[in-house]
């Protein structure tokens, strides 16, 4: 798969995990377990990337004697969740067009 294409991807599934509420590293990947393999070294610089971008906001707490992050999505995060939600509905209307629904 294109790099570009899978970095969008991940990037709209990691928005989408967050849209429930606030979260941390592992509870991500393990929302996301379902939808997409995605291992710690993929998603940090994932929301590092959204973070720096405006998207997520984070804080600190203490859990269990260690210091935990938790991750927060902001409206602007909102908003680019929405265009890539709008972005894959039209790349699987082209695929079906194409395919037919199949590979």
């Amino acid at each position: 798969m294109d790099i570009q294409l899978k970095k969008g991807i991940l990037d709209i599934c990691v928005l989408s995990a967050l849209e429930r509420g606030e979260s941390y590293g592992y509870q991500i990947i393990d929302d996301l377990r379902n939808v997409v393999e995605i291992s710690e070294s993929t998603l940090y610089p994932i929301l590092k990337r959204l973070e720096g971008a405006g998207y997520l906001t984070t804080r600190t707490a203490e859990f269990s004697g260690r210091l935990r992050r938790y991750y927060k999505i902001t409206q602007s995060g909102l908003k680019r969740l929405y265009e890539g939600r709008s972005d894959l509905q039209e790349i699987n209307v082209i695929y079906r067009k194409i395919f037919g629904g199949r590979l």
